[in-house]
């Protein structure tokens, strides 16, 4: 065969710029639209959200982009939710390591939204402030929803499929039987306000303090016992899109999960945010701020999110979530197209913080690259150092000196060598010890009374 033949048979050459050209184009059809609308009442004026649509993974590549959505619903005044708006998205994201693909990131993500919500806690309590927030934090990277929650504030989806899921878990004391055992068991006591005569009135609350939470930023004076540890899920939707509904408690008290999706159901997501809002107004009044977020997640090839008939849930209920392992490797591999089905990657809701962070390894990556290095040191047992003759120790969370005789204590726990030397820490005051035991479901010590 002659060379000329030989050329003939080969393709034609593409310029560089048709291919990069042809990849966005195909970027463009795989990554869904993402349309929102947003709408509030304001009662107090301590509700406030967040909307970021230019997020990228590697700064400067439109291709790495991805949406947050969240919404701070403060008490006790607004220093917490401002706090929290302004720093929660970076202190998450300081927590995934630079360079790794977007599947590890994916992978990393629960893991950094925990680190970022405890870290935006203990930088607001340094600040001395006394406000609280409740948290619903929602990440979308194209079909991945990533969403992490303290309080009450709620998101729920709404698939094509009708069948409306729960994406967060309520922290009232009041609801929810596991947080009011772990308070309990940590020292804390849970009840009612009693008032004149001895009845008691209102919802269950934790005392010290009286919050009737028992997850929240913020809320340095009531007690050790509320954390700032999220519950994190992490689901995949299929290509037929789906429907978020992100709003603060004054929707939730007012509304069901199931009649929020059904009032705003084939409208578009401004109009869908403002129904929300007018029919929690008209069920309840205004009695509490009111912020309702609608978030859809629609095909490329659709303009807006079609409306189906609701079906009977236990058509679906199985199919709903397929449970999948932590093993991304295969995840490509697995594409759903049926409708309204929702793949789930990641849940978890421990309040003890070292059921959490599972991977050692992962965090040591993340000290090692200068990420998040005041929570991992404070949180996960790396050495912290000190000047060990000085006199003086420094506590890890807090970062205040104080002499070795101030009740300063050595931490403890699995990533802790117990053959460390008094003096290489970590440190922790007393105050933060009662914090980071509280955390981890640890019932406080008790003197011994000798007769």
């Amino acid at each position: 065969m002659s060379q000329a033949e030989v050329l003939r048979m080969k393709p034609p050459l593409v310029p560089l710029a048709t291919l990069i050209g042809r990849e966005l184009r195909n970027e463009k059809v795989e990554k869904p639209f993402v349309k929102y609308g947003q709408a509030a009442l304001a009662k107090k004026g301590e509700d406030y959200f967040l909307v970021k649509l230019d997020c990228q993974r590697i700064p400067g590549n439109p291709a790495t982009s991805f949406s947050v959505f969240a919404i701070f619903d403060g008490h006790n005044g607004i220093s917490a939710a401002i706090f929290a708006k302004e720093n929660l998205l970076s202190n998450v994201l300081s927590a995934i390591p630079q360079g790794i693909s977007r599947e590890e990131w994916l992978q990393a993500l629960p893991r950094a939204l925990v680190a970022g919500f405890v870290k935006t806690d203990i930088e607001f309590q340094q600040r001395g402030e006394t406000s609280g927030t409740t948290v619903t934090f929602v990440v979308i990277d194209g079909w991945t929803v990533t969403v992490a929650s303290v309080g009450d504030s709620r998101c729920i989806l709404d698939t094509q499929g009708g069948i409306v899921s729960l994406l967060t878990v309520d922290h009232r004391l009041e609801e929810n039987a596991e947080e009011r055992e772990r308070v309990t068991a940590s020292g804390g006591e849970v009840g009612r306000l009693n008032v004149f005569g001895g009845n008691e009135v209102g919802p269950l609350r934790c005392w010290p303090g009286g919050l009737c939470l028992s997850r929240s930023i913020g809320d340095t004076d009531v007690g050790e016992f509320i954390v700032p540890i999220p519950h994190v899920k992490q689901v995949k939707l299929s290509n037929a899109g789906g429907r978020l509904i992100i709003a603060s408690d004054g929707i939730w008290d007012a509304l069901s999960s199931e009649l929020a999706a059904k009032s705003c159901r084939g409208l578009p997501a401004d109009l869908g945010a403002k129904m929300v809002v007018k029919e929690a107004l008209r069920s309840r009044g205004l009695k509490d701020d009111t912020t309702c977020l609608v978030v859809d997640i629609i095909p490329s090839d659709q303009p807006i999110l079609p409306s189906t008939p609701r079906k009977k849930q236990n058509m679906l209920s199985s199919i709903l979530f397929r449970k999948k392992s932590l093993n991304f490797t295969n995840k490509t591999t697995n594409k759903l197209s049926a409708i309204g089905v929702v793949e789930e990657l990641f849940e978890e809701g421990s309040a003890v913080l070292a059921e959490r962070f599972v991977s050692f390894e992962f965090f040591s990556a993340l000290l090692n690259a200068n990420q998040c290095p005041v929570l991992l040191v404070a949180l996960l047992g790396k050495d912290f150092p000190t000047n060990a003759n000085s006199g003086i120790f420094r506590c890890a969370v807090c970062q205040v000196d104080q002499p070795s005789a101030e009740g300063l204590t050595m931490s403890s726990g699995p990533f802790f060598s117990h053959g460390s030397k008094r003096w290489e820490g970590p440190f922790l005051c007393t105050n933060c010890r009662k914090k980071k035991d509280a955390m981890e479901g640890k019932r406080p010590s008790r003197p011994t009374v000798v007769a």
